[in-house]
């Protein structure tokens, strides 16, 4: 094998071109890329706002020991979210981004925002997870759904949950999630593998015409052929399940680590219109 070869299962990266990078190493965060908001249409400002610090090891997404319920019909979930587009209907209305549960009603109206909203292509982030048994650190790719409620599907790139994770090796969520798209179904998988996923690892998903390639550290670990060709925003994020309200200040903040985030698109061939 050539010096410019790939071995079989491994990303090839001259297939693509970047199109978005962010590395949070500035001392904001980039409102151009990023709503520092969890779907903030489904619940108000001071609920749905993110938590977070910039510094060398990038994006530090908190819980905070103060830090309230996401909405109240989902219990004690609280949530520190970045993501690249948003959109909402009219205030009372079922209309907006990722109506992942019965009856969600807007109760924040917010301007329609494509930063980032790409509908093929690669999109790969680098993390550090927490192995905290109460959290979940996550990267999503989730319908905009602003020109039909059917483009709502979700290729769910990583997730990451506390109690699966550690040294050895740990347990990668990762497949696509129908939501309310008939022409798809839900195919997600937990694929075991032998890394310690609180250390910084790469989780990438690949998407076109033939289906979903799923990639960790650049090699290929799973492919769900199911096509989905609607513009899909971005969505890195923390949670936390608690089990209850009550909070030991103690054991705050919950945290994890973004070092990265990459969107490619797929480069043309020669030849091709």
């Amino acid at each position: 094998m050539s010096a410019n070869e790939t071995a079989p299962g491994e990303l090839e990266r001259s297939r693509f071109e970047l199109e978005f990078e962010d590395r949070f190493d500035q001392p904001a965060l980039d409102g151009s890329r990023w709503v520092d908001h969890y779907l903030p249409q489904w619940t108000t400002p001071e609920r749905s706002v993110a938590r977070y610090d910039l510094g060398e090891s990038g994006l530090r997404l908190r819980i905070d020991a103060d830090q309230p319920a996401w909405r109240d019909e989902d219990g004690e979930l609280r949530v520190s979210n970045l993501q690249t587009g948003v959109f909402s209907g009219p205030l009372g209305s079922g209309i907006g981004t990722h109506r992942h549960a019965p009856g969600m009603t807007v109760r924040t109206e917010v301007p329609t925002r494509r930063l980032y909203t790409p509908a093929g292509g690669l999109v790969e982030a680098t993390l550090q997870a927490t192995a905290d048994p109460t959290c979940m650190l996550a990267i999503w790719l989730v319908g905009l759904e602003e020109s039909s409620p059917e483009d709502s599907g979700e290729i769910c790139v990583a997730e990451l949950f506390g109690h699966a994770i550690g040294p050895g090796h740990s347990r990668v969520r990762l497949g696509v999630k129908a939501i309310n798209d008939p022409r798809l179904r839900t195919d997600v998988e937990d694929v075991v593998l032998p890394i310690d996923a609180t250390q910084p690892h790469t989780y990438g998903a690949e998407w076109d015409f033939r289906g979903v390639r799923f990639w960790i550290d650049g090699r290929l670990v799973r492919t769900v052929e199911q096509r989905i060709d609607y513009p899909l925003q971005v969505m890195v994020d923390l949670f936390e399940f608690p089990a209850g309200p009550e909070r030991d200040p103690r054991h705050y903040p919950k945290s994890a680590y973004v070092t990265a985030v990459r969107g490619y698109r797929h480069r043309r061939q020669r030849g091709t219109a």
